[in-house]
């Protein structure tokens, strides 16, 4: 276990774990995205978890960050909160907030984020960008909704955990990057999308959900 002090506070945590990690595990919030407890290591994507580490001359990511003996943290500080909130405004500015209507509403991290950070789930300083909603080339069991897509890769990453060959992916590139599936033809017998269903379950946003004429697909 390695000693690191956490916005003045002494904590305990295991060494080379991540700072994102510790902080969580100690109660201590930061808000994030990509990270998913128990797979893998997250590809600091969404830019909203940093935090300030004495000695780094900017704030880094603290889900890549490990933790070692003797590390100074602050998660508070001004640069900090800056960032966060222009990440977080960014997203919402691609985001379709229907939250009455949302299966995620009231447990949603983008609600939480935003109460935590004080920004508007319809910020005014950037313009709404609707994305397109193309169909994900499967077999028609999902529905996906780039609108409420926030591009954290959950879903990808779970599903390559589960199933050790990725039947999801992102195409595309920049603005115009979305979610997507492809056929394969490796995989092992019994492995079929109806028995798993671990993205839809993941997705943090709802973007990930079964069809409403697929209602008989077995949980």
């Amino acid at each position: 276990m390695a000693r690191i002090t956490v916005d003045g506070k002494i904590i305990e945590a295991q060494e080379g774990a991540s700072v994102l990690q510790a902080c969580l595990q100690n109660g201590i919030y930061i808000p994030h995205l990509c990270h998913l407890e128990g797979v893998g290591d997250p590809p600091a994507s969404c830019r909203l978890c940093f935090v300030e580490i004495n000695g780094k001359k900017k704030p880094v990511a603290s889900c890549n960050t490990p933790v070692v003996e003797g590390l100074e943290i602050w998660t508070d500080g001004e640069a900090v909160r800056r960032l966060q909130r222009t990440g977080l405004r960014l997203l919402l500015s691609v985001h379709k907030v229907e939250c009455k209507v949302c299966p995620s509403n009231r447990k949603c991290p983008l609600q939480d984020m935003a109460r935590f950070l004080g920004v508007r789930l319809k910020p005014r300083r950037f313009q709404h960008i609707h994305r397109p909603r193309p169909r994900l080339a499967d077999s028609g069991l999902f529905d996906y909704r780039p609108d409420r897509c926030v591009l954290c890769g959950q879903c990808i990453r779970v599903c390559e955990e589960r199933n050790r060959l990725p039947l999801l992916t992102f195409a595309m590139r920049g603005f115009d990057t979305v979610v997507a599936s492809f056929p394969r033809e490796d995989l092992e017998p019994g492995m079929d999308c109806r028995l798993c269903l671990a993205c839809v379950d993941t997705c943090p946003v709802s973007a990930l959900s079964f069809r409403p004429d697929r209602k008989d697909v077995p949980r």
